[in-house]
C-alpha cells in the first residue's frame, strides 16, 4: 500500500485496544505536559498578540481557551496551540527536531469538547496524531529535509492534527487519506524564522491547518490520497530527496515511534537540555555558587552550537531562552530554571549578563552529538569539576516521572487555575479512559472568571 494510504488506514482504524500500556501512559504524559505548557503560556511575551489575532480569526464563542474564556473553534485551536509552545518548554521528537503536542493536542481537545466525546476517544486521537506526525517525520529523511531549511512543525504537524481530528470524527481510510492531502497542501515553515517567535507560530498554524484539512475532508472535498509519494509536488520529493517511505510503515502499529517523543522539565531550547542536565548535576552535587567559579566551559554538538552558541549577549527574553551562555549562568546563580529565571528583572541583571558574556565559554566539539553536553567548571582555587550528559532529562532514555510532570503542571497552573481544579485535571488525565466527556476536562481548564459560552455546538 502507498505510504499515505497505509498511514491513513492506520490512523482511521486505531483503537484503544491497539495501544500497548506503555503507549497509553506516554500519551497521558504528553497530554498533561502539554497542559502544563499551556497554562505557563499565559505568561508568554507574544501571547496577547496571538490572542487578539485568534479572537479576530472567526466569530463564535463555543470552544474553551486553556486558562481563559471562549473563542471560535478555529480561534481556540490556534491560541491553545500557541499557549503550548509559547514559553519554549513543550515536547520534542529529537529525530526530527519537531514539537508534536502543539499541533496535535489542541485540535483534538477542541473537537472532543465540541462533540462531547470521551476521554478514551481523546487518548486514541492523541496517539494517532502523534504517531502519524513522527512516522512521516522519520520517513522524510531528516538530514536531507533539514538541509533544505525546512522546520518540522509546520510541515509534518498538519498531518498529525488532521489524524487526531479524523480519529475523533471516525473517518474511514479514504477520508483520512484525503485529509492528509489537504494537510500537505498547507505544509510550510523554514528555519529562516529562527531566533524569532515565528518559529512558534509554525506550531499553532500547523494545528489550525490540520483542523481545516480534516473538516474540509469531512465535507467530501476532493484531494489527492497519495500526497506523500506524488512524483510532482509530493512531500518526499519536494521537501527532501525522495524520502525514506519504508520508515513510514515499518512495523506500523507494532512499534510506536511516538514513544521517542521527549519532554522538557525546564524552559529552554531543545538541544541545550543536555547542558541544563549537566549543570544541575554539577551545581547540586558540589554545592557551588558563582563566587567560587573562575570560568564555565561548555562543549556542545555542532548543530547545538550553531543554534545556541551565538547568544553570549542575548537581547531579551526569547534570546535568553535560546542562549547556552545564559542557561549555564542562571543555573549556577539560582540553582533553578523556571519561568521566573526569564523575567526581565532577572535576565537583565547586569552582573548576570556580565557573567554569561565573560565567564561562560561555549564551543562546538565534534565528539559531542545531538543534545549531549560536556561542562567543565574551573574553580577559583584551581579545582576542575566536570560533568557529561549523554541523555538529557526528559529523553526517552532518561524520562521524566509522572510525578515530575504533575509538579510541572502544578507550578505553572498556580495563579491560572484554582488548586482544586489543578488537582482535578491531574486526576482526569490519570484516569482518562474512564473520565467521560472531555467537556468536563475543559471546564476545569478554563479560567474560573470566564463568562459562560454564548453558543455551544454538539
Amino acid at each position: 500500500m502507498e505510504a499515505t494510504q497505509a498511514i491513513a488506514t492506520f490512523a482511521a482504524t486505531l483503537t484503544h485496544d491497539d495501544l500497548p500500556p506503555s503507549v497509553r501512559d506516554h500519551c497521558k504524559n504528553l497530554l498533561l505536559d502539554a497542559l502544563a505548557c499551556a497554562v505557563a503560556g499565559r505568561r508568554g511575551e507574544e501571547t496577547p498578540q496571538v490572542a487578539a489575532f485568534a479572537a479576530a480569526l472567526a466569530q463564535g464563542a463555543q470552544s474553551s481557551v486553556i486558562g481563559g474564556g471562549y473563542l471560535s473553534l478555529a480561534g481556540a485551536t490556534l491560541l491553545n496551540a500557541y499557549l503550548v509552545t509559547a514559553t519554549t518548554m513543550c515536547d520534542v521528537h529529537r529525530a526530527t527536531m519537531t514539537h508534536i503536542t502543539p499541533e496535535v493536542v489542541p485540535p483534538a481537545l477542541m473537537i472532543a469538547e465540541r462533540d462531547g466525546l470521551s476521554g478514551r476517544a481523546l487518548l486514541v486521537a492523541i496517539a494517532a496524531g502523534c504517531e502519524v506526525t513522527t512516522r512521516i517525520g522519520i520517513s522524510l529523511d531528516y538530514p536531507a529535509f533539514r538541509a533544505r531549511g525546512w522546520h518540522g512543525p509546520g510541515i509534518i504537524g498538519p498531518f498529525g492534527a488532521a489524524a487526531a481530528v479524523g480519529s475523533l470524527l471516525r473517518f474511514d481510510a479514504d477520508t483520512m487519506a484525503r485529509a492528509f492531502g489537504l494537510a500537505g497542501s498547507q505544509a510550510a515553515g523554514t528555519y529562516a524564522a529562527w531566533g524569532t517567535p515565528t518559529v512558534k507560530f509554525h506550531q499553532c498554524r500547523g494545528a489550525l491547518s490540520g483542523l481545516l484539512a480534516a473538516l474540509l475532508a469531512q465535507q467530501n472535498f476532493v484531494a489527492t490520497r497519495e500526497f506523500l509519494t506524488a512524483k510532482d509536488g509530493g512531500l518526499y520529493h519536494s521537501y527532501a530527496n525522495g524520502g525514506l517511505p519504508g520508515l513510514a510503515v515499518a512495523e506500523l502499529g507494532k512499534r510506536f515511534e511516538l514513544e521517542q517523543i521527549a519532554l522538557r522539565l525546564w524552559p529552554s531550547a531543545t538541544v541545550i537540555q543536555g547542558l541544563a542536565t549537566a549543570m544541575f548535576d554539577l551545581v547540586e552535587r558540589n554545592k557551588i555558587g558563582p563566587a567560587q567559579v573562575r570560568q564555565v566551559r561548555v562543549a556542545l554538538s555542532q548543530s547545538a552550537f550553531d543554534l545556541h552558541g551565538a547568544f553570549a549577549t542575548y537581547k531579551a527574553k526569547f534570546e535568553a531562552l535560546l542562549s547556552a551562555h545564559y542557561i549555564a549562568a542562571i543555573i549556577l546563580h539560582d540553582r533553578a530554571l523556571t519561568l521566573a529565571q526569564f523575567e526581565r528583572d532577572r535576565y537583565d541583571d547586569s552582573r548576570l549578563r556580565a557573567f554569561a558574556a565573560q565567564r561562560v565559554q561555549v564551543r562546538a566539539d565534534p565528539t559531542v552529538k545531538g543534545s549531549q553536553a560536556v561542562v567543565d567548571i574551573e574553580m577559583v582555587d584551581g579545582t576542575l569539576l566536570s560533568a557529561e550528559c549523554e541523555h538529557p532529562l526528559g529523553a526517552p532514555e532518561n524520562p521524566l516521572s509522572r510525578a515530575q510532570i504533575e509538579e510541572k503542571f502544578r507550578t505553572y497552573a498556580a495563579g491560572v487555575l484554582s488548586d482544586a481544579n489543578a488537582c482535578a485535571v491531574i486526576e482526569a488525565v490519570d484516569r482518562l479512559e474512564e473520565f467521560g466527556s472531555v467537556r468536563k476536562l475543559m471546564d476545569l481548564l478554563r479560567a474560573e472568571t470566564a463568562p459562560r459560552a454564548i453558543a455551544t455546538a454538539g
